[in-house]
């Protein structure tokens, strides 16, 4: 059971976000970077399934130089090894990061290494954008579920568990197959010290993809919501409509 594992390099959750002037990107001198947590989760589910099923865990990540410091963590924690596309310090999009995927996966084919599951948070914790999985998955022809809670291989097949409003809707597909996940499939465990002082001897394979040519344009970021003000009591009753009126106007709803 071959399993592959992508992941990004993200500012550290909860951290107080602020865009650089142009609005073009977050301003990440002064954050710590980790991965998504939607995709610790995938990390640890992909630990678990070569544990179970044996075979190999492979991790990607589509990011600058630094993005090495979150392969090394995921190995630590179990992953066997590591695939690193470096690029600069630009975001990609999402079509031109599932690209670059798609070149990887198929370069492992070409070598020999088919993977049977390949998972991806179901959405990065920056740019929450929810498609590189699902674009990867349509280029590569295979089955993807989303937003998955429970991930269960069986055989050739994979159980996949969406939970919706009063329980679960249940997916099972053939392998190979794409999975995007979500916080709460499973509890990542601590990476150890001699799971850190091995993961310094696995091997990355380092590559630099072309980026494609740009079929998506980002205009801006928005800034985060600031703090929400309390609750202005207008009055009570037919009293309080004009007052009503007169803040809906001021604001520009009526």
């Amino acid at each position: 059971m071959n399993v592959l594992v992508c992941v990004k390099r993200v500012p550290l959750t909860g951290g107080k976000i602020v865009l650089t002037e142009d609005e073009q990107a977050v301003a990440t001198q002064h954050l710590g970077f980790t991965i998504s947590p939607h995709e610790e989760c995938g990390v640890e589910e992909a630990v678990r399934i070569v544990e179970a099923h044996g075979g190999e865990s492979v991790v990607l990540t589509l990011g600058p130089p630094e993005a090495e410091e979150q392969l090394r963590d995921a190995m630590a924690l179990g992953i066997d090894r590591a695939i690193h596309l470096a690029r600069g310090s630009e975001e990609w999009d999402a079509q031109a990061t599932a690209a670059a995927i798609v070149e990887a996966i198929e370069a492992e084919r070409a070598a020999g290494v088919a993977f049977d599951v390949v998972f991806f948070g179901n959405e990065s914790a920056d740019a929450g954008g929810y498609q590189v999985g699902i674009r990867v998955a349509h280029a590569l022809g295979l089955p993807v579920a989303t937003g998955l809670k429970g991930v269960t291989i069986a055989g050739d097949r994979v159980r996949c568990e969406q939970e919706v409003a009063g329980g679960r809707d249940v997916f099972d597909l053939p392998l190979p197959a794409v999975v995007t996940v979500k916080e709460g499939l499973n509890f990542p465990r601590y990476p150890s010290v001699p799971g850190r002082m091995r993961a310094q001897r696995k091997p990355v394979a380092t590559s630099s993809p072309a980026r494609p040519e740009a079929r998506l344009a980002k205009v801006r970021l928005l800034s985060p919501p600031g703090v929400k003000k309390q609750a202005e009591i207008l009055g009570h009753g037919p009293e309080a409509a004009p007052r009503v009126v007169e803040v809906l106007q001021r604001i520009g709803v009526a």
